[in-house]
């Protein structure tokens, strides 16, 4: 069933528990995401991110899924990850999506909220949630982060309405390995400020058993992960290939990945909490 985001985090939040935004590339992955939801009787998020919208338009990620969604037994939320431009929501509200993220973490904060405000009001005008995103989540080996201020926060929740926050404890995208983990200090003053749902980009990064105890006693409801599930695909994939070099057919080839995704993400659901909550 077709969710928007504030429909999945806020009983999230309330539960303590936290619900994956997992970052689809294709077909076999985004499927492989709604089976593990089923299979856990758990809500997710897909998430279409700038690189899956230069590989494929945004109307047909929208449109698949939506198709996944109206198939699915449990809330499924069709999400774009770090839109940068009004332009960017208006195309993806058209094509069906239920959330929006509008990232404006490197603008001066007066424009961040401008942009975000204007993001929040078509969405909400449209029925959809809204994800804003407040400090500079880094890449590893990249470009660094800055931590979100808890002051900025308050105001910036208050004056845009966001849905969701994002911020910058120490999270950083694009992590292989589990990192040194999140500032719990800078997490619980930011809590004090604010009282929307957190949303942590990068998990992948984040240590397993605090990704766990985060959900459950925390005000961080949604964790993206990405990177960590990439990897299962790709190790999968490069089995696939190897296991016989005279196969050629792209859909045989690509179906030996499910299996393994959807058993990753099924492992996700379970250490975030969300098995049980759909």
């Amino acid at each position: 069933m077709i969710a928007t985001l504030a429909e999945v985090l806020g009983p999230a939040l309330a539960g303590g528990y936290a619900v994956p935004g997992l970052v689809c590339l294709g077909w076999e992955d985004a499927r492989a995401y709604v089976r593990a939801a089923e299979a856990e009787r758990a809500p997710v998020i897909l998430q279409a991110g700038p690189g899956a919208r230069a590989h494929m338009p945004v109307a047909v990620w929208g449109a698949m899924f939506r198709a996944l969604a109206e198939d699915a037994s449990v809330p499924v939320v069709a999400h774009l990850d770090h839109g940068l431009t009004v332009g960017d929501a208006h195309a993806a509200i058209a094509a069906g999506f239920t959330s929006v993220m509008i990232d404006g973490s490197a603008l001066p904060l007066e424009h961040n909220i401008r942009l975000t405000a204007e993001v929040v009001a078509l969405a909400h005008a449209a029925g959809v949630s809204c994800e804003g995103e407040l400090g500079v989540v880094g890449y590893a080996g990249g470009k660094a982060s800055t931590g979100t201020d808890p002051e900025e926060a308050a105001r910036f929740v208050c004056e845009t309405g966001v849905d969701a926050l994002a911020v910058s404890v120490g999270n950083v995208h694009l992590q292989t390995g589990a990192g040194q983990g999140l500032d719990l200090g800078l997490i619980r003053r930011i809590e004090a400020a604010t009282s929307v749902p957190l949303v942590i980009h990068g998990g992948s990064g984040v240590p397993e058993d605090q990704r766990a105890a985060l959900a459950a006693g925390s005000q961080i409801a949604k964790f993206n992960i990405g990177t960590e599930l990439r990897m299962v695909f790709g190790a999968a994939l490069r089995e696939a290939v190897a296991r016989d070099p005279a196969r050629f057919d792209r859909i045989a080839i690509l179906k030996d990945t499910e299996d393994p995704v959807m058993q990753a993400a099924r492992a996700m659901f379970r250490g975030l909490g969300t098995s049980g909550r759909g």
